[in-house]
């Protein structure tokens, strides 16, 4: 195996794998949502996902919390708590499978974000996947149907911030390592969400307590993997491989909750993905073509 691929297939093992993570957390989240607010849920998640990081203290030591970019980590937090509880409550009050196939329209925003925060450049055929993408999220959305709601809307703006978010990990990853990333993210995301869930406080009772234990401890796994994915390979090729997050929270949905899948829920996804796709190949061939031509291009005299 070419010592070149690996670093990319590692990336997207790690994508893989954290994204099967992410949707055991999605299951717990909503098992939780029963008898919990989406504030509380948040902030169990963020605190015993602390819990779980506090290894990674251990193993660094108190270098782990020494960084230079504490306001970029500020704005990040902020931005990741919102998305975060807008992305619980539509887990909480949508089904299951539509809730996390608007939550896929993320890569379509991580290219804006790209465009906007990274000034890549994005060329005509790429712009016109993220349109094919913005019609499958029309489709599962249906504006003026009788099945629309606000809660759509609520996943959506989940959906936005969370390519914000990407971003601004892709640009903190440049800076410091992975497990400081999560650790520190973690860290500052507890008191973040502690101040809206004490307006509505209720201690979880019985089972409860194993499904937000378990959000938090599979939400930490996932964001350790997902960091680390990220900072391997490219924003854009990776996000696609989330998608198979949908086929387990589909079946966890129709089993658990009796759930059927929509179809237009499926056909709305099956665009996005196919959007995603393009996009994913788009980059990795524009990767393949800078890789090619960089040391030609560094030889010539003058540049």
């Amino acid at each position: 195996m070419s010592t070149d691929r690996t670093p990319h297939l590692r990336a997207a093992l790690l994508m893989f794998c954290s994204t099967v993570f992410f949707g055991l957390m999605v299951i717990a989240i909503r098992l939780a949502s029963e008898t919990l607010h989406t504030f509380e849920i948040a902030f169990f998640r963020n605190f015993f996902g602390l819990i779980a990081a506090l290894p990674l203290l251990l193993r660094h030591g108190p270098d782990l919390l020494k960084t230079t970019q504490l306001p970029r980590y500020g704005v990040r937090c902020l931005i990741g708590v919102v998305s975060m509880m807008a992305g619980f409550w539509a887990i909480g009050h949508l089904p299951l499978a539509q809730a996390v196939a608007l939550s896929y329209s993320t890569p379509i925003f991580v290219t804006i974000a790209a465009v906007l925060f990274l000034h890549e450049q994005v060329r005509a055929r790429r712009w016109i996947a993220v349109g094919l993408g913005f019609v499958g999220v029309l489709i599962i959305v249906r504006p003026g149907s009788a099945s629309f709601s606000a809660g759509t809307l609520v996943a959506l703006v989940a959906a936005v911030l969370s390519g914000v978010v990407s971003i601004q990990i892709k640009q903190l990853s440049q800076v410091d390592p992975a497990d400081r990333i999560v650790f520190l993210t973690t860290l500052i995301w507890v008191p973040m969400s502690l101040l809206p869930a004490l307006t509505v406080w209720e201690w979880p009772q019985g089972i409860t307590w194993l499904w937000v234990i378990a959000a938090g401890a599979m939400g930490t796994a996932g964001h350790m993997l997902w960091t680390r994915a990220l900072k391997l390979g490219d924003v854009s090729a990776l996000t696609p491989i989330s998608f198979t997050q949908l086929p387990i929270v589909a079946i966890a949905g129709w089993l658990l909750f009796q759930e059927p899948v929509d179809r237009w829920t499926a056909i709305g996804a099956l665009v996005i993905f196919s959007a995603n796709a393009y996009i994913a190949h788009r980059e990795a061939r524009l990767a393949r073509q800078a890789a090619t031509h960089a040391p030609t291009q560094a030889a010539k005299p003058g540049e």
